[in-house]
């Protein structure tokens, strides 16, 4: 009988569990005993609070995008101007614990599993569009309202695959060089729309005085 008050405890401790196995496995295809296991209970308990292996990958995929929307909006709180908050949304997608090889090898899995689960395909669309409509915002207010979506589609785009090298090993790259290469992207295309375009890091305050 689990005891009163740990559900929260053990869910949590299942979900993180589920993340490591599935980079271990490098699939989703792990067991829920395996992911049990690594969390230190058995598989019945493992059960009784997820019901099968689905709802808790399912958890697991809410649990990363739940972290990534706290980190963003936390970070957003401190942006100076549009542009800060640009450069904000492109650095959250590649701090440490968005970053790290086993959230990574996650991410992987969830994006080929999609392709056979409806429920993991709508909350990575949910992702994709939240991701989107957080540029097209800080691109329209820096004067890009016509060019907007092209413009996120290609940072979108650009974070999506980086991802995947990384996942893939393919010549990976650390997070500062990803952050500066999508960072390169968006600069080089506001330049083309505005002769103000400014340094991916400089803020508004900044142009003010300068």
């Amino acid at each position: 009988m689990p005891k009163i008050g740990m559900e929260p405890i053990r869910r949590q401790a299942l979900t993180d569990a589920a993340l490591r196995a599935i980079a271990d496995h490098g699939s989703l295809g792990v067991t829920m005993s395996v992911i049990a296991r690594q969390a230190g209970v058995s598989p019945a308990l493992a059960h009784h609070y997820f019901g099968s292996k689905d709802e808790l990958l399912i958890a697991t995929m809410r649990m990363l995008l739940s972290r990534l929307h706290q980190d963003v909006v936390a970070q957003l709180k401190a942006a100076n101007g549009p542009r800060a908050r640009l450069s904000i949304l492109i650095r959250v997608s590649f701090q440490a614990d968005q970053f790290q090889p086993e959230t990574v090898a996650a991410w992987l899995a969830f994006y080929s599993e999609a392709q056979r689960s409806q429920p993991l395909r709508r909350l990575l669309t949910l992702y994709a569009r939240r991701l989107r409509s957080n540029l097209i915002d800080a691109l329209r207010a820096l004067g890009g309202r016509d060019d907007a979506a092209r413009i996120a589609e290609g940072a979108a785009a650009m974070i999506d695959g980086l991802y995947l090298r990384q996942a893939l090993g393919a010549a990976p790259l650390g997070a500062e060089a990803c952050v500066a290469l999508v960072e390169d992207h968006v600069s080089r295309q506001l330049a083309t729309l505005s002769p103000s375009a400014h340094h991916p890091y400089e803020t508004a305050r900044e142009r003010d005085i300068r």
